[in-house]
């Protein structure tokens, strides 16, 4: 057990900083997201659940217009298309199944 930011961080866009830890069939994800960073529309094999600690993430999922702000969720498909817009400084969690090898 440790502190997750002890973790090895991974810039996943610019302005946005994930911390992962990986089990055997998910990975968990705290995640700080700087205000103006944008992740762009993508997808891609894992479902994931994105929650809202703080700030105000603006998601598009699936064509759908989906604000998020603290306290809230959604979840999303595998392989559906989806992007954000950081409204201000954001902190989420971001889960993912299978295990997202890519942030190993």
């Amino acid at each position: 057990m440790q502190p997750i930011k002890n973790l090895k961080s991974k810039e996943v866009v610019p302005g946005i900083t994930g911390y992962y830890a990986h089990g055997d069939k998910h990975t968990f994800g705290y995640v700080e997201i700087k205000k103006g960073s944008v992740v762009p529309e993508h997808r891609h094999v894992h479902e994931q659940i994105t929650y809202v600690i703080e700030g105000q993430l603006n998601m598009t999922i699936g064509g759908e217009f989906c604000p998020l702000t603290p306290g809230m969720y959604h979840i999303i498909p595998s392989n559906m298309p989806h992007g954000a817009v950081a409204i201000t400084d954001c902190k989420v969690i971001d889960t993912f199944s299978p295990v997202r090898e890519d942030y190993q």
